[in-house]
């Protein structure tokens, strides 16, 4: 399953600062046990955050979303809608694959 992650601030952006190095390693540690696969700021920076996540259950993402210390410190939120892939760039497909 493949999982698109938004993270919109429930606080003016100000709020989030000391938050900041306690996400950045939430997010750090899930792009290095290999489930979000990107993730950055939307444009303009006020609205918040797109995670994209695979290879894991819905649940799962739901449990590790609210982990994040955004979430935590009732600074933002996350819409997550899951996703089964149909059609993959071939660029992707090793990543994609079905059943991720």
């Amino acid at each position: 399953m493949l999982h698109l992650l938004s993270l919109h601030y429930t606080a003016p952006e100000q709020a989030t600062e000391p938050f900041v190095p306690g996400h950045v390693a939430y997010l750090e540690r899930h792009h290095q046990d290999g489930t979000f696969l990107v993730s950055g700021q939307t444009v303009p920076t006020s609205i918040g955050g797109v995670i994209i996540a695979h290879g894991v259950d819905r649940s799962t993402i739901e449990q590790i979303t609210s982990q994040d210390p955004f979430v935590v410190n009732n600074v933002a939120e996350y819409t997550i809608t899951t996703i089964t892939p149909g059609r993959v760039h071939p660029a992707l497909s090793s990543v994609l694959t079905p059943g991720c």
